[in-house]
């Protein structure tokens, strides 16, 4: 086999990716992207600097790809939370992405942490945003009375909360920026406030929205497998993440 060939079996080539993959994402958390090189990745994760080639032609590339990898265990993390309304599923949504340091890093534009990355202004930390998925799950929930049909564009309006937490001051001298779990709850808190109809819901409509609550959830992971699977051969597809 020629030096910094990945292997044929494609489980070990998997494996080798994700081995370079975490070397990536420790390098830049401790140093920043401007600072991390392939070498230094190829180092790390002990492997040939052709290596990574074979699999991404760019450091570009690369990063995009730990970016994907980060999104999908980012979602898998919600699923498994089980969120059954609208607002449940942002504050777990911003509960996820606040640990996960790269992904939060990259959504507040941390140029010490992603440097040029983060200039590219790529969108990876942003909630899912899916067409014809979203669209019908809102339906659903003005359908089932989950939501008020008159607040009129209602991810704009989550995603305004939403954003407008994350980018919230650290607040006054003497008073610590709230914990993540903290935020996470206060942005579930405001848009159930915002949004929802105040009545209660029917055994049958609240199982109804939790479903379609999931349902959209594994259309969104099913997206992002597909996604990060397209990065992780020699084929690294687009850089759009």
């Amino acid at each position: 086999m020629a030096r910094g060939r990945p292997p044929q079996d494609p489980a070990r080539q998997l494996e080798r990716a994700h081995r370079i993959l975490d070397a990536a994402a420790e390098l830049v958390l401790r140093q920043g992207y401007d600072r991390t090189t392939i070498d230094d990745v190829s180092k790390r994760a002990g492997v040939a600097k052709g290596t990574i080639y074979l699999h991404w032609k760019t450091r570009d590339d690369l990063f995009a790809a730990l970016l994907r990898r980060e999104r999908v265990r980012m979602l898998a993390d919600v699923r498994g939370r089980a969120p059954a309304t609208l607002s449940e599923l942002y504050g777990e949504f911003a509960r996820a992405l606040l640990g996960r340091p790269l992904l939060s890093a990259f959504m507040r534009g941390d140029s010490e942490v992603l440097g040029k990355f983060a200039r590219q202004k790529q969108q990876a930390g942003r909630p899912p945003e899916m067409g014809g998925p979203l669209d019908a799950y809102v339906a659903e929930l003005v359908k089932r009375g989950a939501v008020r049909a008159e607040v009129g564009d209602h991810i704009l309006v989550a995603n305004a909360v939403l954003y407008g937490f994350l980018f919230v001051p650290d607040g006054r001298p003497d008073e610590p920026r709230p914990s993540d779990d903290r935020i996470a709850d206060m942005i579930a808190d405001t848009i159930e406030r915002t949004m929802s109809t105040g009545r209660p819901l029917s055994g049958d409509d609240a199982s109804a929205v939790a479903r379609a609550t999931l349902d959209f959830l594994d259309a969104a992971e099913e997206v992002a497998q597909r996604k990060l699977a397209a990065s992780m051969g020699g084929s690294t597809g687009s850089r759009s993440v």
